[in-house]
């Protein structure tokens, strides 16, 4: 039931950055989402104007770019809607996520290939038949509370529901990151709270928080645990990736259009090179061990940048107990903000850092993170001022870096440190 290709690695872009990030890191394809019609309407995204240069952006490095247009939309907004997608295929886009039929139907008429979304909570071989047949559509990224044994039932279902056509069919499943408490998404807690839709991309993520019970005269009150028993910890699929590449998926999605352009760049780091050694190398003498040691060096960097802890979602059964035991990042580290570039001097391999903020000193991991640069990290042997070489770098100094990845005025420079320190 494997794939004879290497799935695709699906990487979210909120920004530039992110988008630059992804793409080095190794990304196959890059979903995006505009601004107003988004489920992460918390991230910067992108201007309907934008979009013939992320079109070229993408396509000049190899990588696919799918637009995320899975939010509900309302009357009004279906004449907005046509002219978005109007402009995606001017452009070059080579697909639309949706589940508005506003989205499938105006996208399907102007030969845009639709991507349905998880918020369709498709989970059974006659949907996506039903949707094959109906609207032409060939990728579906699953409901979130499917199982790897699910999934492999609907891969078998299909060649008897579909003949030939069913090796058309693409399944696209969550690979990694936040995990809503209603699974596939539909959540109507933040708007019933606040007033804020998360079907829009607006959730406030009441989730999120700790609570407590109180009788109904109010005599008392009773904390919930330790646990955020509404928020679910962040998905990863890494530990047991080959059952998930052997259930015959063709994507790989990652999470994270509102997440920092490093934790961008790790995750899809991670997954490329896990996927690339599975396939190059599943075959050989001694791979299982070998692929084993490699995820358990890999889980330490996804370790490192934003999560609520790790857990296997729905994929292995029921995640009975997988609730985050803390309100924010889990992280092993963190970032401080130390300032920006100043020039990069090709020739010579250094760049100019202006410190503003946070100090730095040799042996430490700095982040440069850029529109166009996207993440760069430098582990800093030496630094110089005036050509001196000073074993610290202080707030309000200029000081030079060996560097020799380009970077650009104006990127903003970070250190990496433990969180407990």
């Amino acid at each position: 039931m494997m794939p004879r290709t290497k799935p695709e690695i699906m990487s979210p872009a909120g920004n530039w950055t992110t988008l630059h990030a992804a793409m080095q890191a190794g990304a196959d394809a890059i979903y995006f989402g505009l601004r107003g019609f988004n489920m992460r309407d918390n991230a910067d995204n992108f201007r309907p104007s934008e979009l013939p240069r992320i079109a070229r952006t993408c396509h000049g490095a190899g990588v696919r770019a799918y637009l995320a247009l899975n939010t509900i939309i309302y009357e009004h907004e279906v004449r907005p809607v046509r002219r978005i997608l109007e402009a995606a295929v001017a452009a070059g886009i080579d697909a639309v996520i949706g589940w508005d039929m506003a989205v499938i139907q105006t996208a399907t008429a102007l030969g845009l290939p639709v991507f349905l979304s998880t918020q369709m909570s498709v989970s059974n071989s006659a949907s996506l038949a039903a949707f094959h047949r109906a609207f032409g559509i060939r990728r579906f990224v699953l409901a979130r509370e499917c199982t790897l044994a699910q999934i492999r039932g609907m891969r078998r279902k299909l060649g008897t529901l579909l003949g030939a056509a069913a090796a058309q069919i693409e399944i696209e499943v969550f690979a990694h990151g936040a995990m809503c408490v209603s699974i596939s998404g539909r959540c109507f807690l933040s708007e019933s709270s606040v007033g804020k839709s998360a079907n829009r991309g607006q959730c406030t993520q009441p989730c999120r928080r700790p609570y407590q019970i109180t009788g109904s005269e109010g005599e008392v009150a009773f904390r919930m645990g330790d646990q955020y028993l509404l928020s679910p910890q962040d998905l990863c699929t890494l530990p047991f990736l080959e059952q998930v590449l052997a259930a015959g998926v063709n994507s790989l999605k990652l999470e994270g259009r509102g997440r920092a352009p490093e934790y961008v760049s790790t995750v899809t780091a991670a997954y490329r090179r896990a996927v690339d050694f599975h396939f190059d190398n599943r075959h050989r003498p001694g791979f299982k061990a070998e692929f084993q040691a490699l995820k358990e060096t890999l889980m330490s960097g996804l370790e490192g940048v934003y999560h609520r802890g790790l857990a296997s979602g729905f994929y292995l059964g029921a995640p009975l107990d997988q609730w985050s035991g803390a309100p924010n990042s889990q992280a092993a580290t963190k970032k401080l903000h130390v300032g920006e570039v100043v020039k990069f001097y090709r020739k010579a391999g250094a760049v100019e850092l202006r410190v503003c903020d946070t100090e730095f000193a040799i042996g430490d991991e700095l982040l440069i993170q850029g529109p166009t640069t996207g993440v760069v990290r430098v582990c800093v042997n030496s630094i110089q001022i005036d050509h001196q070489p000073m074993p610290h770098a202080r707030r309000g100094q200029s000081v030079a870096v060996q560097l020799n990845t380009p970077v650009r005025p104006g990127d903003r420079v970070y250190r990496v440190t433990s969180r407990r320190q």
